[in-house]
């Protein structure tokens, strides 16, 4: 039998239309922003995980998530379901009205670099028109709750809902007859991008997102499942700094958020941990995002196992070349994006192959897990996403075919 390249994801599925509806039926907590859990809504979403676990396995994904399912989204687009869900999990948060398009514009300087709010991006100044122009696709569709601020010392509250993500996606693995599965986890750098009105810096907001976020690492670790740290800080970050500071000052920023990470992932397997990096997966322009090559030995830091990245959008499909001159350290592999996000175009399977293939001739196809940009829930047609999985998973075949005899 043929061997094939590993294929996995970025993380979210889409949703089915049932769960979109009994999240959007769920009450709302006295706080504004925390989900209530009913017996029946469990049942349901660990029905759902269980059989998109097997519909994963169907299509070629060898390395299967839970999609994100118990990561709430209330409508079928929804860019932030990655991130919002945190709120449900952590103590010290508190609606407050300002949230990342409320937030005041702020200038950065040479050596004072700070995020301004995400309507004064440098791509969404830019493209002011498009950005605001409700038929250009950029939407990125409707959270299901609102965000809050940092108000009071965090902490790490979300133990039976992570327990209940662990459970679903076991389940769906021994249901399949599968051993390797991976939930998300937001990383320190993300968390701390809401409003911080208690800690007495910007880096002290962030260590204390790394002492909460750490439990549910481990959580997820100590299951003997994969942990994905989703960081779009650490590029997506470049862009909500405005002016463009220089790559020094940008490196110096994200350090502090690598730094962070590795204190909150300090002592777990790094076999068990994968990383994902991305500039942030809405459907725009992407002139001002930083280049790969500014940032890849920074990633490599990051205490992980394998490396997830965008790869296959026309933004950055061509800096696989970046590998021709970053040893990708030993024992470690990387998982780029081989289909994307950010187009309704499904992509051939021969594209896909040629796309591993690229990979493997400078990484070796040992290495080389393949996956999305980003994740595919909330962002594509369910349709549409079941086409790119079955697209890469038909590619990876081919691929295996070719590298491997």
């Amino acid at each position: 039998m043929t061997r094939s390249v590993p294929v996995s994801h970025a993380g979210s599925l889409p949703r089915t239309p049932e769960l979109i509806a009994a999240n959007d039926a769920r009450s709302i907590a006295a706080d504004g922003f925390t989900l209530e859990r009913t017996p029946e809504f469990d049942a349901l979403l660990t029905s759902a995980v269980v059989d998109l676990v097997r519909r994963q396995h169907d299509l070629g994904v060898t390395i299967v998530g839970d999609g994100e399912y118990g990561k709430a989204m209330t409508s079928a687009v929804d860019y932030g379901a990655w991130w919002s869900y945190s709120f449900q999990r952590v103590a010290g948060l508190e609606v407050t009205g300002e949230d990342l398009f409320t937030q005041p514009v702020v200038r950065s300087e040479p050596g004072n670099v700070r995020l301004t709010s995400f309507p004064d991006r440098r791509d969404w100044t830019i493209f002011r028109d498009a950005y605001t122009d409700p038929t250009s696709g950029i939407s990125t569709g409707k959270n299901a709750t609102a965000f809050p601020a940092t108000t009071g010392p965090l902490s790490y509250t979300g133990q039976e809902a992570i327990a209940s993500d662990i459970a679903n996606l076991k389940a769906g693995l021994a249901a399949a007859g599968l051993q390797e599965g991976f939930i998300t986890s937001l990383s320190p750098g993300s968390g701390a991008r809401i409003s911080n009105r208690y800690y007495a810096s910007e880096e002290e907001h962030i260590w204390a997102w790394a002492d909460v976020m750490r439990e549910e690492y481990r959580a997820i670790v100590d299951a003997g499942l994969t942990v994905q740290v989703d960081d779009p800080s650490i590029a997506e970050n470049w862009d909500q700094i405005n002016p463009e500071p220089s790559v020094e000052d940008y490196r110096a920023f994200t350090r502090i958020r690598v730094e962070a990470l590795n204190h909150a992932l300090r002592g777990l397997p790094p076999e068990q941990v994968r990383f994902h990096l991305c500039w942030g997966s809405w459907h725009g322009p992407h002139t001002t995002d930083v280049e790969f090559r500014h940032i890849v030995d920074l990633m490599l830091e990051i205490d992980a196992g394998s490396y997830s990245f965008e790869a296959a959008n026309v933004r950055h499909e061509h800096e696989w070349k970046v590998w021709r001159d970053v040893e990708l350290p030993a024992g470690k592999k990387i998982v780029p994006g081989i289909v994307s996000h950010a187009t309704n175009v499904v992509e051939h399977p021969e594209l896909v192959a040629d796309r591993i293939e690229r990979f493997a001739s400078v990484v070796g196809a040992e290495n080389v897990v393949a996956s999305t940009d980003c994740g595919l829930g909330g962002r594509i047609h369910p349709q549409i996403a079941v086409a790119k999985l079955a697209a890469l998973g038909e590619g990876a075949r081919i691929a295996g075919s070719r590298l491997f005899g």
